[in-house]
Protein backbone atom coordinates (compact mmCIF):
# COMPACT_ATOMS: atom_id res chain seq x y z
CA UNK A 1 0.00 0.00 0.00
CA UNK A 2 1.22 3.14 -0.52
CA UNK A 3 2.22 5.58 2.41
CA UNK A 4 0.57 8.77 3.25
CA UNK A 5 3.64 10.46 3.10
CA UNK A 6 3.01 10.35 -0.52
CA UNK A 7 1.24 13.59 -0.40
CA UNK A 8 3.60 15.23 1.60
CA UNK A 9 5.13 18.80 -0.75
CA UNK A 10 8.30 21.24 -0.38
CA UNK A 11 7.31 24.34 0.45
CA UNK A 12 6.33 26.55 -1.96
CA UNK A 13 9.82 27.85 -4.53
CA UNK A 14 11.71 24.84 -2.52
CA UNK A 15 13.26 22.17 -4.28
CA UNK A 16 11.42 19.07 -4.25
CA UNK A 17 13.07 16.16 -5.43
CA UNK A 18 12.45 12.47 -5.91
CA UNK A 19 15.40 10.11 -5.16
CA UNK A 20 15.88 6.01 -5.19
CA UNK A 21 18.64 4.01 -3.76
CA UNK A 22 18.78 0.37 -3.62
CA UNK A 23 21.23 -0.44 -0.83
CA UNK A 24 23.21 -0.19 1.74
CA UNK A 25 25.96 2.00 -0.01
CA UNK A 26 23.43 4.23 -1.95
CA UNK A 27 21.73 4.83 1.30
CA UNK A 28 25.35 6.33 2.11
CA UNK A 29 25.94 7.91 -1.09
CA UNK A 30 22.45 9.32 -1.34
CA UNK A 31 22.96 10.95 2.24
CA UNK A 32 25.83 12.77 1.16
CA UNK A 33 23.99 14.28 -1.78
CA UNK A 34 21.11 14.88 -0.06
CA UNK A 35 23.41 17.55 2.30
CA UNK A 36 24.77 18.97 -0.70
CA UNK A 37 20.86 20.06 -2.04
CA UNK A 38 19.85 21.15 1.22
CA UNK A 39 23.25 23.56 1.67
CA UNK A 40 22.00 24.83 -2.00
CA UNK A 41 18.39 24.75 -1.30
CA UNK A 42 17.99 25.00 2.52
CA UNK A 43 14.08 23.92 2.49
CA UNK A 44 14.65 21.12 -0.22
CA UNK A 45 12.65 17.81 0.47
CA UNK A 46 13.11 14.57 -1.06
CA UNK A 47 10.75 11.62 -1.40
CA UNK A 48 11.03 8.00 -2.53
CA UNK A 49 12.89 4.94 -1.91
CA UNK A 50 16.00 4.99 0.70
CA UNK A 51 17.46 3.82 4.32
CA UNK A 52 18.09 5.08 7.67
CA UNK A 53 21.03 7.50 6.42
CA UNK A 54 18.87 9.05 3.93
CA UNK A 55 15.90 9.15 6.85
CA UNK A 56 18.48 11.06 9.02
CA UNK A 57 18.65 13.80 7.08
CA UNK A 58 14.48 14.25 6.22
CA UNK A 59 14.31 12.16 3.47
CA UNK A 60 10.43 10.67 3.31
CA UNK A 61 11.04 6.94 2.45
CA UNK A 62 8.39 5.72 0.93
CA UNK A 63 9.59 2.12 0.90
CA UNK A 64 12.75 0.79 2.71
CA UNK A 65 15.83 0.11 0.36
CA UNK A 66 15.61 -3.80 1.67
CA UNK A 67 13.05 -4.42 -0.86
CA UNK A 68 15.61 -3.40 -3.89
CA UNK A 69 18.25 -5.10 -2.51
CA UNK A 70 18.56 -8.05 -4.74
CA UNK A 71 21.40 -8.86 -6.87
CA UNK A 72 21.78 -11.74 -9.41
CA UNK A 73 19.10 -13.25 -12.40
CA UNK A 74 17.25 -15.82 -10.43
CA UNK A 75 17.32 -14.24 -7.07
CA UNK A 76 15.71 -10.97 -8.65
CA UNK A 77 13.13 -13.18 -10.63
CA UNK A 78 11.68 -14.86 -7.33
CA UNK A 79 10.88 -10.61 -6.32
CA UNK A 80 9.87 -9.67 -9.97
CA UNK A 81 6.53 -9.21 -9.12
CA UNK A 82 6.85 -7.07 -5.85
CA UNK A 83 9.53 -4.97 -7.25
CA UNK A 84 7.83 -3.92 -10.77
CA UNK A 85 4.88 -3.45 -8.31
CA UNK A 86 6.92 -0.85 -6.25
CA UNK A 87 8.36 0.81 -9.46
CA UNK A 88 4.50 1.26 -10.62
CA UNK A 89 3.33 2.93 -7.72
CA UNK A 90 6.52 4.98 -7.50
CA UNK A 91 6.30 5.77 -11.36
CA UNK A 92 2.21 6.87 -11.16
CA UNK A 93 2.87 9.24 -8.26
CA UNK A 94 5.74 11.03 -9.78
CA UNK A 95 3.89 11.80 -12.88
CA UNK A 96 0.99 12.76 -10.37
CA UNK A 97 3.17 15.03 -8.79
CA UNK A 98 6.22 15.75 -10.56
CA UNK A 99 9.18 16.99 -8.73
CA UNK A 100 12.19 19.36 -9.88
CA UNK A 101 14.32 16.09 -10.48
CA UNK A 102 14.56 12.63 -9.95
CA UNK A 103 18.09 11.55 -8.95
CA UNK A 104 18.40 7.63 -8.97
CA UNK A 105 21.28 6.81 -6.91
CA UNK A 106 22.62 3.47 -8.19
CA UNK A 107 20.45 0.45 -8.40
CA UNK A 108 20.63 0.85 -12.12
CA UNK A 109 18.49 -1.90 -12.92
CA UNK A 110 15.05 -0.17 -11.01
CA UNK A 111 16.23 3.07 -11.50
CA UNK A 112 17.28 3.34 -15.41
CA UNK A 113 13.75 2.45 -16.54
CA UNK A 114 11.90 4.48 -13.72
CA UNK A 115 13.91 7.49 -15.21
CA UNK A 116 12.94 7.05 -19.08
CA UNK A 117 9.56 6.84 -18.01
CA UNK A 118 9.77 10.31 -15.78
CA UNK A 119 11.88 11.36 -18.17
CA UNK A 120 9.53 11.22 -21.44
CA UNK A 121 6.64 12.84 -18.88
CA UNK A 122 9.00 15.82 -19.14
CA UNK A 123 10.90 15.24 -15.51
CA UNK A 124 14.42 15.81 -15.25
CA UNK A 125 16.03 13.15 -14.63
CA UNK A 126 20.13 12.75 -12.57
CA UNK A 127 21.68 9.17 -11.84
CA UNK A 128 24.51 9.39 -9.56
CA UNK A 129 26.77 6.28 -10.26
CA UNK A 130 27.92 5.73 -13.71
CA UNK A 131 26.25 1.80 -13.93
CA UNK A 132 29.67 -0.22 -14.88
CA UNK A 133 28.97 -0.27 -19.08
CA UNK A 134 33.35 -0.50 -18.96
CA UNK A 135 33.06 -3.95 -17.33
CA UNK A 136 30.03 -5.77 -18.40
CA UNK A 137 26.94 -4.93 -20.34
CA UNK A 138 28.01 -2.52 -22.53
CA UNK A 139 24.18 -2.36 -24.28
CA UNK A 140 23.46 -0.30 -21.56
CA UNK A 141 24.37 2.69 -22.59
CA UNK A 142 21.36 3.18 -25.07
CA UNK A 143 19.33 2.94 -22.40
CA UNK A 144 21.59 5.29 -20.28
CA UNK A 145 21.31 8.11 -23.01
CA UNK A 146 17.16 7.21 -23.23
CA UNK A 147 17.21 7.78 -19.06
CA UNK A 148 19.40 10.15 -17.99
CA UNK A 149 19.44 14.37 -18.92
CA UNK A 150 22.87 13.98 -16.56
CA UNK A 151 25.09 10.87 -14.96
CA UNK A 152 27.01 12.03 -12.17
CA UNK A 153 30.77 9.50 -12.07
CA UNK A 154 32.43 8.44 -9.05
CA UNK A 155 35.37 7.24 -11.17
CA UNK A 156 37.64 9.63 -13.44
CA UNK A 157 37.55 7.87 -16.87
CA UNK A 158 34.02 7.76 -16.43
CA UNK A 159 32.80 10.70 -18.01
CA UNK A 160 34.93 11.04 -20.98
CA UNK A 161 33.64 7.47 -21.96
CA UNK A 162 30.12 8.62 -21.54
CA UNK A 163 30.59 12.38 -23.54
CA UNK A 164 31.72 9.74 -26.13
CA UNK A 165 28.17 8.11 -26.20
CA UNK A 166 26.75 11.23 -26.45
CA UNK A 167 25.51 11.60 -22.83
CA UNK A 168 25.95 14.72 -20.50
CA UNK A 169 28.15 13.41 -17.39
CA UNK A 170 30.12 15.06 -14.51
CA UNK A 171 32.99 13.31 -12.71
CA UNK A 172 32.16 14.06 -8.82
CA UNK A 173 34.78 12.18 -7.17
CA UNK A 174 33.49 8.92 -4.67
CA UNK A 175 31.72 10.55 -1.87
CA UNK A 176 33.31 7.96 0.58
CA UNK A 177 36.83 9.33 -0.31
CA UNK A 178 36.94 12.55 1.47
CA UNK A 179 35.24 11.26 4.73
CA UNK A 180 37.58 8.59 5.24
CA UNK A 181 41.21 9.18 6.68
CA UNK A 182 44.05 8.43 4.30
CA UNK A 183 45.64 7.27 7.32
CA UNK A 184 42.45 5.52 9.73
CA UNK A 185 43.18 4.91 13.35
CA UNK A 186 43.48 1.08 13.77
CA UNK A 187 44.59 1.53 17.51
CA UNK A 188 41.58 3.29 18.38
CA UNK A 189 38.96 1.29 16.19
CA UNK A 190 40.30 -2.17 18.24
CA UNK A 191 39.88 -0.24 20.99
CA UNK A 192 36.27 0.61 20.16
CA UNK A 193 35.41 -2.43 19.15
CA UNK A 194 36.86 -4.60 21.96
CA UNK A 195 39.59 -6.07 20.30
CA UNK A 196 42.91 -7.27 21.62
CA UNK A 197 45.92 -4.33 19.66
CA UNK A 198 48.40 -6.47 19.76
CA UNK A 199 46.27 -9.52 17.97
CA UNK A 200 45.83 -9.85 14.11
CA UNK A 201 42.11 -8.87 13.15
CA UNK A 202 40.33 -10.70 10.15
CA UNK A 203 37.06 -8.41 9.10
CA UNK A 204 34.54 -11.06 7.11
CA UNK A 205 32.41 -8.88 5.02
CA UNK A 206 29.66 -11.44 3.46
CA UNK A 207 27.42 -8.70 2.10
CA UNK A 208 24.83 -6.29 2.59
CA UNK A 209 22.07 -8.35 1.09
CA UNK A 210 19.79 -11.58 2.00
CA UNK A 211 20.92 -13.08 -1.18
CA UNK A 212 24.20 -12.64 -0.58
CA UNK A 213 24.50 -13.85 3.31
CA UNK A 214 22.43 -16.91 1.87
CA UNK A 215 25.60 -18.06 -0.85
CA UNK A 216 28.61 -16.38 1.56
CA UNK A 217 28.35 -15.80 5.14
CA UNK A 218 28.70 -19.92 6.12
CA UNK A 219 31.61 -20.37 3.35
CA UNK A 220 33.38 -16.93 5.54
CA UNK A 221 32.34 -18.24 8.72
CA UNK A 222 34.03 -21.71 7.71
CA UNK A 223 37.38 -20.04 5.89
CA UNK A 224 37.53 -18.43 9.47
CA UNK A 225 37.33 -21.44 11.22
CA UNK A 226 40.37 -22.98 9.01
CA UNK A 227 42.48 -19.51 9.65
CA UNK A 228 42.17 -20.06 13.55
CA UNK A 229 43.14 -23.72 12.88
CA UNK A 230 46.72 -22.47 11.66
CA UNK A 231 46.75 -19.12 13.48
CA UNK A 232 45.29 -19.72 16.95
CA UNK A 233 45.47 -16.11 17.80
CA UNK A 234 43.41 -14.80 15.13
CA UNK A 235 40.68 -12.59 15.98
CA UNK A 236 37.54 -12.11 13.73
CA UNK A 237 34.85 -9.28 13.17
CA UNK A 238 31.98 -9.42 11.38
CA UNK A 239 30.01 -6.10 10.95
CA UNK A 240 26.54 -7.25 9.99
CA UNK A 241 23.88 -4.82 8.39
CA UNK A 242 21.75 -4.22 11.17
CA UNK A 243 18.14 -5.75 8.76
CA UNK A 244 20.42 -8.94 8.29
CA UNK A 245 21.90 -8.94 11.46
CA UNK A 246 19.77 -12.36 12.64
CA UNK A 247 20.58 -14.07 8.59
CA UNK A 248 24.00 -13.37 9.66
CA UNK A 249 23.64 -14.65 13.20
CA UNK A 250 21.72 -17.81 12.21
CA UNK A 251 24.58 -18.68 9.49
CA UNK A 252 27.85 -18.20 12.20
CA UNK A 253 25.25 -21.46 13.58
CA UNK A 254 24.44 -22.83 11.08
CA UNK A 255 28.81 -23.25 10.14
CA UNK A 256 28.94 -24.33 13.94
CA UNK A 257 30.33 -20.96 15.26
CA UNK A 258 33.43 -19.31 15.37
CA UNK A 259 35.82 -18.40 18.82
CA UNK A 260 37.17 -15.10 18.51
CA UNK A 261 34.21 -13.42 16.74
CA UNK A 262 32.62 -10.04 17.43
CA UNK A 263 29.59 -9.90 15.48
CA UNK A 264 28.58 -5.96 15.14
CA UNK A 265 25.31 -4.34 14.32
CA UNK A 266 26.97 -2.18 11.22
CA UNK A 267 30.21 -0.80 11.98
CA UNK A 268 31.47 -1.93 8.44
CA UNK A 269 33.61 1.32 8.27
CA UNK A 270 35.00 0.56 12.12
CA UNK A 271 35.81 -3.27 11.15
CA UNK A 272 37.75 -2.12 8.23
CA UNK A 273 39.70 0.25 10.11
CA UNK A 274 40.53 -2.26 12.77
CA UNK A 275 41.48 -5.07 10.74
CA UNK A 276 44.57 -6.28 8.97
CA UNK A 277 43.15 -8.08 6.37
CA UNK A 278 39.82 -8.41 5.12
CA UNK A 279 37.51 -11.71 3.32
CA UNK A 280 34.90 -9.40 1.52
CA UNK A 281 32.05 -9.80 -0.92
CA UNK A 282 32.84 -8.19 -4.05
CA UNK A 283 30.65 -4.82 -4.40
CA UNK A 284 30.63 -1.23 -3.44
CA UNK A 285 32.59 -2.55 -0.07
CA UNK A 286 35.67 -3.89 -2.32
CA UNK A 287 36.51 -0.09 -2.54
CA UNK A 288 35.69 1.15 1.13
CA UNK A 289 37.93 -1.54 2.22
CA UNK A 290 40.69 -0.32 -0.32
CA UNK A 291 39.92 3.56 0.97
CA UNK A 292 40.66 2.36 4.52
CA UNK A 293 44.32 0.75 2.93
CA UNK A 294 42.77 -2.64 3.94
CA UNK A 295 44.29 -5.57 2.13
CA UNK A 296 41.71 -7.77 1.11
CA UNK A 297 40.29 -11.24 -0.74
CA UNK A 298 37.36 -10.49 -2.48
CA UNK A 299 35.17 -13.39 -2.66
CA UNK A 300 32.12 -14.16 -4.46
CA UNK A 301 29.03 -17.34 -5.34
CA UNK A 302 26.10 -17.07 -6.62
CA UNK A 303 23.33 -19.06 -8.30
CA UNK A 304 24.17 -20.97 -10.75
CA UNK A 305 22.11 -19.36 -13.33
CA UNK A 306 22.56 -15.99 -12.60
CA UNK A 307 26.46 -16.87 -12.57
CA UNK A 308 25.91 -18.18 -15.79
CA UNK A 309 24.50 -15.14 -17.60
CA UNK A 310 26.78 -12.71 -15.79
CA UNK A 311 30.16 -14.41 -16.87
CA UNK A 312 29.17 -14.36 -20.42
CA UNK A 313 28.39 -10.21 -20.21
CA UNK A 314 31.91 -9.84 -18.87
CA UNK A 315 33.79 -7.43 -20.67
CA UNK A 316 37.12 -6.74 -17.93
CA UNK A 317 39.05 -10.07 -16.24
CA UNK A 318 38.13 -7.99 -13.14
CA UNK A 319 35.40 -8.00 -10.87
CA UNK A 320 36.51 -5.99 -7.69
CA UNK A 321 36.54 -2.60 -8.32
CA UNK A 322 40.11 -1.87 -7.21
CA UNK A 323 41.23 -4.39 -9.29
CA UNK A 324 39.20 -2.34 -12.19
CA UNK A 325 40.88 0.96 -10.90
CA UNK A 326 44.49 -0.40 -11.02
CA UNK A 327 43.80 -2.59 -13.77
CA UNK A 328 45.54 -5.24 -12.77
CA UNK A 329 45.09 -8.18 -9.76
CA UNK A 330 46.21 -6.30 -7.26
CA UNK A 331 44.44 -8.25 -4.72
CA UNK A 332 42.70 -12.16 -5.30
CA UNK A 333 39.76 -12.75 -6.71
CA UNK A 334 38.10 -16.42 -5.69
CA UNK A 335 34.49 -16.42 -7.64
CA UNK A 336 31.83 -19.26 -7.94
CA UNK A 337 33.62 -22.94 -7.45
CA UNK A 338 36.90 -21.06 -6.67
CA UNK A 339 34.99 -19.20 -3.75
CA UNK A 340 35.53 -21.99 -1.27
CA UNK A 341 36.53 -22.34 2.40
CA UNK A 342 39.75 -23.70 1.68
CA UNK A 343 41.08 -21.52 -1.10
CA UNK A 344 39.41 -17.74 0.78
CA UNK A 345 41.49 -19.02 4.20
CA UNK A 346 44.75 -19.71 1.91
CA UNK A 347 44.77 -16.52 0.40
CA UNK A 348 43.80 -14.63 3.45
CA UNK A 349 46.31 -16.05 5.56
CA UNK A 350 49.13 -15.31 2.71
CA UNK A 351 48.32 -11.35 3.29
CA UNK A 352 49.12 -11.93 7.09
CA UNK A 353 52.41 -13.59 6.48
CA UNK A 354 53.55 -11.08 3.90
CA UNK A 355 54.47 -7.80 5.55
CA UNK A 356 56.21 -6.41 1.96
CA UNK A 357 53.29 -6.75 -0.03
CA UNK A 358 50.89 -5.54 2.79
CA UNK A 359 53.17 -2.29 2.60
CA UNK A 360 53.05 -2.16 -1.49
CA UNK A 361 48.85 -2.85 -1.77
CA UNK A 362 48.49 -0.13 0.80
CA UNK A 363 50.80 2.48 -1.02
CA UNK A 364 48.76 1.42 -4.12
CA UNK A 365 45.25 1.79 -2.49
CA UNK A 366 46.18 5.98 -1.02
CA UNK A 367 47.53 6.76 -4.40
CA UNK A 368 44.07 5.27 -5.76
CA UNK A 369 42.53 7.19 -2.32
CA UNK A 370 44.16 10.77 -3.70
CA UNK A 371 42.33 10.65 -7.11
CA UNK A 372 39.35 9.95 -5.97
CA UNK A 373 39.11 13.30 -3.71
CA UNK A 374 36.99 15.68 -5.02
CA UNK A 375 34.08 17.72 -3.40
CA UNK A 376 31.45 15.83 -4.51
CA UNK A 377 28.59 16.96 -2.67
CA UNK A 378 28.91 20.58 -4.32
CA UNK A 379 29.98 19.05 -7.84
CA UNK A 380 26.79 17.15 -8.01
CA UNK A 381 24.73 19.75 -6.56
CA UNK A 382 26.01 22.36 -8.92
CA UNK A 383 25.71 19.80 -12.00
CA UNK A 384 21.70 19.46 -10.69
CA UNK A 385 21.71 22.90 -10.94
CA UNK A 386 22.68 23.14 -14.54
CA UNK A 387 20.18 20.36 -15.34
CA UNK A 388 17.41 22.59 -13.44
CA UNK A 389 18.29 25.96 -15.17
CA UNK A 390 17.53 27.04 -11.90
Amino acid sequence: MVSDTLTTQAPEGALSFAMVAGEVSGDLLAALLIEGLQQRWPQAQGKGIGGPAMQARGFVAQWPYEKLAVRGYFEVLRHYREIVGIRKQLREQLIAQPPDVFIGVDAPDFNLDLEAALREKGIPTVHFVCPSIWAWRPERIEKIRRSVDHMLCIFPFEEALLRGQGVDATYVGHPLAPVIPMHPDRAAARQQLGLDADRPVVALLPGSRRSEIDQLAVRFVQAAQRMLEQKPALQFVLPAVPALHADVQAAVQQAGGLKNLVLLKGQSHAALTACDVTLIASGTATLEAALFKCPMVIGYHMNALSWAIMRRKKLQPWVGLPNILAQDFVVPELLQSDCTPERLAQETLQWLDDPQRVAQVQQQFETMHQTLIRPTAQLATHAIEKVLGR
